[in-house]
């Protein structure tokens, strides 16, 4: 079954931070990482024009009914608090410029980047930007901090919280009120049996409930499969699994309910809503939530050509090449991470962010809003993480704490940290999947470096409490961030879940894809530390016994499985069902030339089960082959499921069926006789004992949603 090369090839799907057509791009020869030069800091951006309004009909929209509002304040709202005062003496400009070039060529030598973007903004001013590297390969071309274009990927989900905010503080929208309220007829929540509505704020703390899909379309390759958003909204409704407000989930369909939410009661299309009431009055002007396609009429206006020509290509590393991926189009979920910007346009919101909304005269939100995004009101477990109205909240060292988000698409990753008491912002952003440690660790390392003295965390001191009680939490975990249902439900279930473990230090160790961390306890009660940074991880503990725990970020649960759910037996019972079928054919071959005796029953129950050996030999053949060939993740996000996994899936379906079929011819196969022709005993417990491992992996396999190829 190759489940654990799966896997490794399958890593990069949960990391992708937005969850994420015929022409593949063409491989590019570049120069060794090594060789990239840091690019100088570049000329102030030239504006670009203004995007052209967007093609869809909003004129005809009817009224949308809205529940009574009291002036502009919502029902969810956090306490009006000024600007935290900035506690620390800033930044020496030479010393950062050189712990940043260290801390980034080091990155793109080790981890092999093609280009990066920073830009650090402290106490209202721009103290560093610059870019490294290449946006292109071919044509060779610079990154530039001031003209680049990166892709914020998920970062663009702050703005989209700001323009919720925006219509909360104008009386339009409540946080407490069903989203539904907000939302044309096509797209609203259903019900699902479940009593409690979809409210705004669960949108905003990424708990409505929803599952999560992500493969075959998130993310396109080709213009011609772009969706509207509304279209796509309506097409790829996940299921709701939860209550809302209770189990957290990271949505990204969710954050696209909330971008509608916001175009339908400001009755314009989204991409003019971030325009219009956000990038230009901070004069962000190369920054847009647009994608590079054709025009068609169904769509919105593309990217303006004077911002397209300077987006930056993406890139893969092959181990020996960097290889340019296919653009990825983004606009069907644009509110969840459609957003393009360069980090000069980025360094000046983290100013707006800093500054309480307020940017040169020009304020966005006011001061409860910003109070807001600095309070997270729904923690699962004191000590836990959470969002703070869609931002998430950070944990730094010295006991700091920031605010922002991280990003992926498949072959860009970022991070926008602020650290309101330092009045610090750090923006950086990398065109290769390969510099994630890069994004997620340097906020955080410039924190360390410039206010803790540099210091590593002591080490942590052994537990005995731990030692004493780790059967309560060793054990496999599943997280809540996936699909429920078809094939990519068996995707998640494979690379979904940590296995946690206490080592000889008295330590807790998660493992889970390619990566393994270490944990020390806080208290008794189940909250834990990294020991190699700030974060947080809280254990719900029932009976003194682990049940699940909440990541550092507050954006999924991870939930304890027992042996049926567990990775184990799916793996035991896939090589049992290998060897059953290779057996069960060399038998067949072995019978054939010495033409032995058997029953009419056993004759046909023999065939069938050797058609089902051949059909599960077939799916096996099938995953490996599709295993070996998706070393790029993005092909599997792009080509899901593709003809190969439809293959296995569809031989592992008409097998399962088989398997009812065999056993119910099981007692007929043990009715022959001594003194007629008839299987010898032997023969039939292989018959019986092949019959039962067949249905018993078909029945994990179903329960799995991995021999459902029309549920893809």
């Amino acid at each position: 079954m190759h489940i654990s090369g799966m896997r490794v090839l399958l890593t990069a799907i949960l990391t992708v931070a937005i969850g994420l057509g015929p022409t593949i791009g063409l491989a590019q020869e570049a120069q060794p990482a090594a060789a990239l030069p840091a690019a100088q800091e570049a000329s102030t951006a030239q504006p670009a024009p203004a995007p052209p309004t967007a093609s869809r009909r909003w004129s005809t929209r009817r009224a949308v009914a809205r529940p009574a509002s009291s002036g502009s304040a919502a029902m969810v709202a956090p306490p009006v608090a000024a600007a935290p005062p900035v506690s620390a003496a800033p930044m020496d400009p030479a010393q950062l410029a050189a712990f940043i070039d260290g801390v980034v060529t080091e990155t793109m030598i080790g981890q092999k980047v093609a280009g990066v973007s920073v830009s650090v903004v402290q106490n209202g001013q721009v103290v560093f930007k610059r870019g490294y590297g290449f946006d292109s390969l071919s044509p060779a071309r610079r990154v530039d901090p001031d003209r680049t274009l990166f892709r914020l990927a998920s970062i663009s989900k702050t703005f989209t919280w700001i323009a919720v905010m925006r219509q909360v503080e104008a009386g339009r929208i409540r946080l407490d009120a069903p989203v539904n309220l907000y939302l044309p007829e096509s797209v609203k929540v259903p019900d699902q049996g479940f009593e409690q509505q979809v409210r705004v704020i669960d949108l905003m703390n990424h708990r409505p409930g929803f599952e999560d899909r992500a493969l075959g379309q998130l993310f396109e390759k080709d213009a011609r499969r772009v969706r509207p958003a509304m279209t796509w909204l309506k097409q790829e409704r996940p299921r709701r699994e939860w209550p809302a407000g209770s189990v957290p989930a990271y949505s990204n369909y969710g954050v696209g309910l909330a971008g509608e939410a916001v175009a339908w009661q400001a009755q314009r299309p989204f991409e003019q809503v971030m325009e219009q009431d956000i990038t230009r009055p901070l004069g962000m002007n190369r920054t847009t939530f647009r994608d590079v396609y054709p025009p068609r009429g169904d769509l919105p206006a593309p990217m303006p050509a004077l911002l397209a020509g300077d987006v930056s290509k993406g890139y893969f590393w092959t181990g020996s090449r960097f290889v340019e991926r296919p653009y990825e189009f983004v606009s069907q979920v644009a509110a969840a991470g459609g957003g393009s910007s360069t980090a000069s346009d980025m360094a000046r919101y983290m100013m707006l962010l800093l500054n309480g909304g307020t940017l040169d005269g020009v304020t966005l939100y006011n001061a409860q809003t910003a109070a807001g995004f600095r309070t997270v009101d729904q923690r699962a477990l004191p000590g836990a993480g959470g969002f703070a109205r869609g931002f998430i909240e950070y944990r730094l060292p010295g006991g700091r704490t920031g605010y922002g988000h991280d990003g992926a698409t498949l072959s860009f990753r970022s991070n926008m940290t602020v650290v309101p008491d330092l009045g610090l912002g750090v923006f950086v952003a990398v065109n290769t999947e390969t510099g994630a440690a890069l994004t997620r660790s340097l906020a955080e390392r410039i924190v360390q470096r410039f206010y803790t003295g540099g210091q590593a965390a002591q080490p942590p001191v052994r537990s005995q409490w731990l030692e004493a009680n780790r059967a309560a939490f060793t054990g496999e975990y599943l997280t809540s961030r996936r699909s429920f249902h078809g094939m990519e439900k068996f995707i998640g279930l494979i690379n979904g879940r940590t296995k946690i473990t206490v080592d000889e230090q008295g330590q807790l160790v998660i493992q889970g894809f390619n990566s393994s961390s270490v944990w020390t306890p806080v208290n008794q009660s189940g909250l834990f530390r990294s020991v190699s940074d700030p974060r947080q991880i809280a254990f719900e503990m029932k009976n003194g016994r682990a049940t699940g725990f909440y990541d550092a970020n507050g954006a999924t649960f991870s939930q304890r499985v027992g042996l049926l759910g567990g990775q184990g037996l799916m793996v035991w019972l896939a090589l049992l069902a290998l060897v059953a079928s290779i057996s069960t054919l060399v038998g067949s071959g072995l019978r054939l030339r010495l033409n032995l005796r058997q029953t009419t029953a056993q004759a046909r129950g023999s065939m069938i089960q050797t058609s089902q050996a051949v059909l599960w030999v077939v799916a096996f053949a099938s995953t490996a082959i599709w295993t070996s060939r998706s070393g790029d993740v993005a092909a599997i996000f792009f080509d899901w499921p593709g003809g190969l996994l439809l293959t296995a899936s569809a031989c592992g379906f008409v097998s399962a069926i088989l398997s009812v079929v065999v056993i119910l011819l099981t007692p007929f196969i043990w009715q022959g006789g001594r003194r007629v022709d008839s299987f010898t005993f032997g023969r039939k417990l292989r018959f019986t004992a092949t019959a039962v491992i067949f249905l018993i992996f078909s029945a994990l396999l179903a329960t799995w949603g991995a021999i459902f190829p029309w549920a893809s």
